[in-house]
């Protein structure tokens, strides 16, 4: 009777156990559901995006040297020119005094810019030729061990220096030369008759390359210096992307630069040649005036199909790393001054005070905090805290 009435507490403290159990089961919170990412090591580049277009390298703007009568243009967009090659005709108005003395001066100023041009490359010629004397010289002594290496490297570098403003000043004689044949194509209107038209002036091309773009293509009376059409070479491109000033300062000549979103199925290789020294103004789509500079890069792959005026997507690369540790960027948090991420240990958020470094859109470089391969909560919510218990999706 005895064991009978024991058996029978035991069942009760059983149920009485069970119960309490659910009970406990039911009150405790359940685990969150969270979203999670790793800690992992990799490649990692940080990126300036910026939309950009393609542009001629060398852009000639012809327009009509003197007021007059546009015949018209014969030329299409695309075609090709030859230098020299007669590419319109004006028939130019009477012209009125102070016209007349102003033909006059433009080309009594583009002469003697000519002349000046001329006299610097006689100088520059007569540098380049000194220099590389001098180069030779320190040459043989470097050889004989007269002189230090750092003596026959100043030597070569002021050689290539004088080289370089040698070609930049035959190419300022290039340019006189054609302002001078511009201003002088005024000239034919200088009549003694004004009430009867002068003969026609021939308009030629610079360069040879190719016509970007008829701007007058139909007859009619154009003021002097109005736009006619645009000349250059297709297939000598670069490209302009105008960033924030902001960012512009973080960028290099010689950074490489990834265009995507051009139409094919690959990025094209470019590199930064020029940061533009001066700013200009643009007012942004949310109607915010902001500071911008431009950006020229040259392509380093063949350009393909792409044209003058082309819609390109630029990523200038201004730091990368073959090896980083990274974590999501969605997965920080600011803390006071700095960051803060939840990594899972045993089930539960722990909250970790991290050190960044380099980062981009989607991911941040980890400094200290963090090991490879660790789980962190992404996109944190007001929920998460130290210690809650978590499950993942």
């Amino acid at each position: 009777m005895e064991a009978k009435k024991n058996r029978r507490r035991l069942l009760w403290l059983l149920v009485a156990v069970g119960v309490g159990a659910i009970v406990v089961l039911a009150l405790m919170p359940s685990r969150l559901l969270v979203e999670t990412g790793r800690v992992e090591s990799g490649p990692l580049q940080v990126t300036i995006d910026q939309e950009g277009e393609t542009r001629a390298h060398d852009r000639f703007i012809m327009s009509a040297p003197v007021p007059g009568r546009l015949l018209r243009v014969e030329l299409e967009d695309g075609d090709t020119v030859a230098r020299d090659e007669i590419i319109a005709r004006i028939d130019p108005l009477p012209l009125s005094q102070r016209e007349r003395q102003e033909i006059l001066g433009r080309v009594g100023a583009s002469e003697a810019a000519l002349r000046q041009a001329h006299a610097r490359e006689t100088h520059a010629r007569e540098d380049r030729e000194q220099t590389r004397r001098d180069r030779e010289r320190a040459e043989q002594l470097a050889r004989n061990g007269l002189i230090p290496t750092q003596a026959l490297e100043q030597a070569r570098n002021a050689d290539i220096t004088a080289a370089a403003e040698l070609d930049a000043a035959i190419y300022s004689v290039q340019v006189a030369d054609s302002e001078v044949k511009v201003a002088r194509a005024g000239l034919v209107g200088l009549g003694e008759d004004t009430s009867k038209s002068g003969p026609l002036i021939l308009l030629r091309s610079p360069v040879s390359g190719r016509v970007l773009r008829v701007i007058e293509k139909s007859e009619r009376v154009l003021p002097a210096g109005t736009p006619i059409l645009t000349l250059g070479d297709a297939k000598h491109l670069e490209i302009v992307a105008d960033v924030l000033s902001t960012d512009a300062v973080k960028v290099q000549p010689g950074m490489p630069v990834l265009l995507e979103g051009w139409g094919g199925d690959h990025p094209i290789r470019a590199r930064v040649r020029l940061v533009e020294p001066g700013g200009f103004t643009k007012v942004s789509a949310l109607g915010i005036e902001e500071k911008r500079v431009n950006v020229i890069s040259d392509f380093v792959d063949p350009p393909g199909p792409l044209g003058d005026g082309y819609r390109v997507e630029t990523r200038t690369v201004i730091w990368s790393a073959d090896k980083a540790l990274k974590v999501p960027q969605s997965a920080l948090f600011r803390q006071g001054q700095g960051w803060s991420v939840f990594a899972i240990e045993g089930g539960r958020a722990k909250k970790r005070e991290v050190e960044i470094g380099q980062r981009n859109e989607s991911e941040a470089q980890i400094l200290r905090g963090l090991a490879d391969g660790e789980e962190v909560i992404l996109h944190p919510s007001n929920e998460v805290g130290d210690g809650v218990r978590v499950r993942t999706k």
